[in-house]
């Protein structure tokens, strides 16, 4: 599968007037910086004094839950939740991502584009996740497709380093890729967002622009 996007760079005045940022922050405290720290070593094997990324990467997710609260409040708080038993023996540092798409297609960041968030394994020290809402039993909307299309045209053109836009069900692709950085043999999940469906659309705009 063909999973290296293209993108032609569009300026960002043009998207600028388009694409609505809305600042809905996490809780990014220290006890989540530290938690993050202690992921990178464990599972890249790599020392840092801050949790800074080169994004190259962008990661397109579906949550597992129809509503945006109920969404956003998964990822709210530094600590995983106690019903993540399939990851919780990775690490006590809860899932997050840096952008959530709202049904009605509204981008919120909730957290720094450049810092690493938990969202996918063996690439989150090179990626950006985009989190669109819904998915599992219900389709993602046009108005989820658009924005995601000027959401990844906008950080294309923020970041000349991102060469990769790829599906979360995808990820696992890069395993023998440079980018791959996690060390756990062990440390894999099955994954199926967003739908193939979606995917082909959005790589078909992104490709239009």
């Amino acid at each position: 599968m063909k999973i290296i996007i293209n993108l032609l760079l569009i300026t960002f005045s043009l998207f600028a007037q388009n694409l609505n940022i809305i600042s809905k922050p996490i809780i990014f405290d220290s006890q989540r910086i530290e938690l993050t720290k202690k992921y990178i070593k464990q599972h890249y094997n790599k020392s840092v004094s801050d949790i800074i990324i080169t994004p190259k990467i962008i990661v397109v997710h579906h949550t597992a839950i129809d509503d945006f609260n109920a969404s956003f409040n998964r990822f709210y708080k530094p600590l995983l939740p106690t019903d993540r038993a399939d990851i919780a023996k990775a690490s006590a540092l809860n899932v997050s991502t840096h952008f959530l798409v709202s049904r009605d297609g509204k981008v919120y960041q909730l957290m720094q584009d450049n810092i690493m968030a938990r969202h996918v394994i063996g690439l989150n020290y090179n990626s950006i996740g985009i989190e669109n809402v819904g998915g599992r039993d219900l389709k993602l909307t046009s108005a989820q497709l658009h924005a995601n299309t000027m959401l990844i045209a906008y950080l294309k053109n923020k970041y000349s380093t991102i060469n990769y836009v790829i599906a979360h069900s995808e990820y696992q692709a890069f395993e023998n890729s440079p980018l791959w950085l996690e060390h756990d043999k062990g440390y894999r999940t099955v994954k199926h967002d967003p739908s193939q469906k979606f995917m082909s659309d959005l790589r078909h705009l992104l490709n239009e622009n």
